[in-house]
């Protein structure tokens, strides 16, 4: 049996790159394996269907700031291909992409099965095959370094080189600690908060932009600012989504229940205090439900943000005593909320842990203890924030490893 150029162990988004960019450049047989019976599963359900494609962050050295896990790798990485990289590709493939006011990055379509349809093409013009339903259950390597792979349905895939784009799925941690490495415990990241706070359920469906929270745990302050969406269960939205990521390790250890700190006003406190006064002595006959300190917050959530603190919403500015300033002054810059879990649905998309990156060359991303194999994908412990970041990743580490095959393959034919 002739053994393939490449074997490609998942079909979604880093796997495709991976076998796509492989073909383009003279790698002549490669398969993808996939264990379900749909390829790309995430890609279609991204975004609500959209597809967050990447984002529109072009300079490497910001865009790296939005992983809590990569390091100095991706720089190196996102010097070679990069968000922008990634929007010429697909739109060099047809694929029309269009930038929102947040700079995540969709196509033109808003769906995620034309992402899928341009992947897919391109891979079969290529003349790469594709197996779905084939689950593989381990892979061994023989003395000549080439790879055996065996899946359930006890077909056998021999090939050269073999990359491992498993995304979060336990398999591919298993599979790569067979071939040598060492897999950092995935937990998981990028998930809400609930919490039992009293009729904090009044005010779901609000939503604040620019909010400031913060966790301390272990001595560590996790701090993170964006827009805050106050759900039924507790809270969502971008800034409480980047926070879990940011301190998801620690969120796990603690069994995700600790205190957030939410800052409802952007200004300091002697600032917020001389508002509060100027109310007091200029708004006086005013009631305090008609008449905000800070703009940001919605009626539903002042009232909310009222009854917390124990102040009669019809009270009027000028009998406000001094203590209930205080208090006001207080919960406004920062208000406690004990948090329970995540949230309900498993929302959680992205997990954070896996294959160690210092057992990987990212020039490369092949394995510094098996030569032969790479990894592409969320199968590494990396992982980024909301926002198109992690399909980001996949794109970057998956065209790395096909460029690094098929300089491989390039070789080997010349000699």
């Amino acid at each position: 049996m002739e053994p393939f150029d490449l074997a490609v162990v998942g079909g979604g988004a880093a796997g495709f790159m991976t076998a796509i960019t492989a073909a383009e450049n003279g790698v002549k047989r490669i398969i993808i394996l996939e264990g379900t019976s749909k390829l790309m599963e995430k890609i279609r359900i991204s975004g609500g269907g959209r597809c967050n494609v990447t984002n529109a962050t072009w300079i490497p050295t910001e865009l790296v700031e939005n992983y809590p896990r990569g390091g100095i790798q991706l720089l190196e990485s996102f010097n070679r291909f990069a968000s922008g990289d990634v929007f010429d590709w697909f739109e060099k493939k047809g694929l029309k992409l269009k930038i929102e006011e947040d700079l995540r990055v969709f196509p033109v379509s808003n769906s995620s099965s034309d992402v899928i349809d341009c992947l897919r093409k391109s891979a079969l013009s290529k003349n790469v095959e594709i197996l779905t339903k084939c689950y593989v259950k381990e892979i061994l390597k023989t003395p000549d370094n080439i790879f055996k792979i065996f899946s359930l349905k006890e077909e056998t895939v021999i090939t050269k080189n073999i990359i491992l784009s498993t995304g979060g799925h336990p398999s591919g941690y298993k599979l790569a600690q067979n071939l040598g490495h060492s897999i950092v415990k995935p937990v998981p990241s990028l998930f809400t908060f609930s919490t039992k706070e009293p009729n904090l359920d009044e005010c779901s469906g609000v939503s604040i932009k620019g909010i400031d929270i913060e966790i301390k745990l272990n001595n560590k302050i996790f701090q993170n600012r964006g827009d805050l969406l106050i759900t039924h269960w507790g809270f969502s939205g971008p800034a409480v989504l980047k926070l879990s990521s940011i301190a998801a390790r620690e969120l796990f250890s603690h069994k995700y229940k600790f205190n957030l700190i939410i800052k409802w006003s952007v200004l300091s406190y002697e600032e917020l205090k001389e508002k509060i006064n100027f109310l007091r002595l200029n708004k006086g006959k005013m009631n305090l439900i008609n008449n905000r300190p800070v703009s940001l917050l919605t009626k539903r959530l002042w009232i909310f943000l009222l009854n917390k603190i124990g102040i009669d919403k019809e009270k009027k500015w000028a009998d406000l005593m001094a203590y209930e300033r205080d208090k006001m002054i207080n919960t406004l810059m920062r208000d406690k909320y004990l948090i329970s879990g995540k949230g309900p649905f498993g929302e959680e998309f992205v997990t954070s842990g896996g294959v160690k990156i210092n057992e990987v060359n990212f020039k490369t991303m092949e394995s510094l203890i098996c030569p032969g194999l790479f990894f592409a994908g969320e199968v590494l412990d990396v992982d980024g924030i909301t926002g198109g970041f992690n399909f980001q990743h996949c794109w970057t580490s998956g065209w790395i490893a096909g460029m690094a095959v098929s300089k491989l393959n390039h070789k080997v034919t010349n000699q």
